[in-house]
């Protein structure tokens, strides 16, 4: 499981939101191995004067927030870090200095998802990777 936030300015954000959760996606998919029926993004678009741009960012600056359960590798986080700033260039037009990626991880039993404990549900997807 994996939920993602996506902050920025608002005039940035609202006309690359299709977009941007395409190429989040995407990404996610092939380095997390989430399914491709799994796309929770929440897009939060802001005013300036809620959104500072800090020195040396542009107006492009975007915040990204996954939530996941606990249970992937070092090595499996810092290819996805990779793919994004990849792919955020590329398609976005985005650059690393302006992409800040937090990763919250939790366990499963922390999460509660369709009635149930996170631990409690059959999932059809690796986690351990």
């Amino acid at each position: 499981m994996a939920q993602f936030k996506v902050y920025g300015r608002e005039h940035v954000l609202r006309p690359l939101r299709t977009r941007l959760s395409d190429t989040l996606h995407a990404a996610a998919v092939d380095v997390l191995g989430l399914p491709a029926t799994k796309r929770f993004h929440r897009f939060f678009p802001m005013t300036a004067e809620d959104f500072p741009t800090p020195e040396g960012r542009s107006e492009q600056y975007t915040i990204l927030e996954v939530l996941m359960f606990t249970g992937r590798t070092v090595a499996t986080k810092k290819a996805f870090y990779q793919r994004l700033y990849r792919d955020f260039e590329a398609h976005l037009g985005i650059g690393a200095t302006d992409l800040e990626i937090t990763v919250v991880e939790t366990p499963r039993h922390d999460w509660g998802i369709r009635g149930r404990a996170g631990d409690e549900l059959t999932l059809s997807y690796r986690i351990e990777h």
